[in-house]
């Protein structure tokens, strides 16, 4: 019998390595070739595509598919176009070659995190398009600059726009974490980033001395303290195996500045510290905890913020809510099991919640180690190809949600 050659491969992974091999990367994202890519595979699918610039060199693609009742509010599926740095010298191929290997695995940055969605839902959409179908509900899809930089010239700025009030969007999905497991994950709601600064002044003098007072002392109780809650929040963490780490304050110390010579007492120390803050914390009664901590090191100890999310907000993942009922419901069907999480770092979801969208972070990859950031990151062909049939049928079921007392 002669031997058959390499399959040919899946139209909808060719796209995939296609997006992929466009140099998205921070700090000098290629977004023009990213919005032609998405444009022209928009205008191919016959789909209506807006442009909308937030800021210099920072455009925001909505490809809409009109539903039949305009009345009714939308459905948003988003996505980020930029991924982050790479070290080339600890990837076995190159990152933006989208080398797929014998098994299958497409090796690529933002293979997870998250061009594959991005394709997953122009291929869905494709795909129900193709089948004649139509919706009662418009699938918007936007495809946003500057996620991996904190959203400030992407989401942030859009949702403050009349465009993205004209949109209407009633519900939103965007990006999630893979799962090694069978399970898929789920994110309902994130942590608060805190950005905070700790600056503690004292007695300068040189380094010989004894001097009394000096910042690094009281800069050191700071940190001391600040140190003792994250161990006494990993130590909570530990002791209950059904917390997730999204459910928790995580902190920790990412830089310390000072000092003018190495044998001059400095004046002025800071320390800054990264604070990931659990969706039901009191966020007021927090910063007054900093303040205490402050006081307790000393005088001439402050603080302040390099960012403060102060909008927590948490989407209904219970039963009686029209949009999980859809959501979960469609996931029964497929026998998907799912495990719900808040996110423990921070997506452009927070921007959609704070400006009054439900929105759940999902991204279809179960029994794929967690890479997106790491070196080598990448995604099975097949697991990949699977994302398609489940958007493909969680979007038929969102677009047809019923008219709900929000919509107006």
């Amino acid at each position: 019998m002669a031997a058959q050659g390499p399959e040919r491969e899946h139209p909808s992974v060719t796209l995939f390595r296609r997006y992929l091999r466009i140099r998205t990367v921070q700090p000098e994202p290629d977004y023009g070739a990213a919005v032609a890519f998405l444009e022209e595979r928009g205008l191919q699918m016959g789909l209506s595509c807006q442009k909308v610039q937030v800021a210099p060199g920072r455009v925001i693609v909505v490809l809409t598919w009109p539903g039949t009742n305009p009345k009714l509010s939308s459905v948003l599926l988003n996505s980020h176009m930029d991924v982050v740095p790479v070290f080339e010298e600890h990837w076995s191929h190159h990152p933006f070659e989208a080398f797929k290997d014998p098994e299958g695995y497409i090796y690529a940055r933002g293979a997870q995190d998250m061009k594959s969605v991005s394709i997953q839902y122009l291929e869905a959409v494709r795909r129900l398009k193709e089948e004649g179908h139509r919706f009662p509900r418009t699938i918007h899809m936007t495809f946003v600059p500057d996620e991996e930089i904190g959203g400030f010239q992407g989401m942030k700025l859009f949702v403050q726009r009349p465009e993205f009030q004209a949109l209407r969007v009633g519900f939103a999905l965007d990006e999630g974490l893979a799962n090694p497991t069978d399970s898929f994950t789920v994110f309902y709601s994130e942590r608060a980033i805190w950005w905070v600064r700790f600056t503690s002044t004292g007695r300068p003098g040189h380094g010989s001395r004894f001097i009394e007072d000096t910042a690094a002392e009281k800069l050191h109780k700071v940190v001391s303290s600040v140190l003792a809650f994250r161990e006494e929040e990993k130590r909570r963490l530990q002791a209950k195996p059904h917390l997730k780490e999204g459910a928790v304050t995580c902190v920790n110390l990412t830089k310390i500045e000072g000092g003018v010579a190495l044998n001059v007492v400095p004046a002025t120390m800071s320390a800054v510290f990264d604070f990931r803050i659990a969706p039901d914390v009191d966020l007021q009664a927090f910063e007054k905890q900093l303040q205490r901590w402050c006081q307790a090191a000393g005088d001439g100890v402050t603080f302040d913020f390099a960012q403060k999310w102060t909008e927590p907000r948490v989407t209904s993942t219970d039963d009686a809510d029209p949009w999980w009922a859809a959501f979960s419901g469609i996931c029964k069907d497929m026998n998907l099991a799912l495990e719900l999480e808040i996110f423990p770092a921070a997506t452009d979801s927070r921007y959609l919640r704070a400006a009054g969208v439900p929105a759940l972070g999902f991204s279809p990859m179960n029994r794929t180690p967690v890479l997106l950031h790491d070196h080598d990151e990448r995604l099975h062909e097949a697991v990949f190809l699977r994302g398609i049939d489940i958007y493909t049928r969680l979007l038929p079921a969102l677009a047809s949600v019923p008219a709900l007392p929000t919509d107006h």
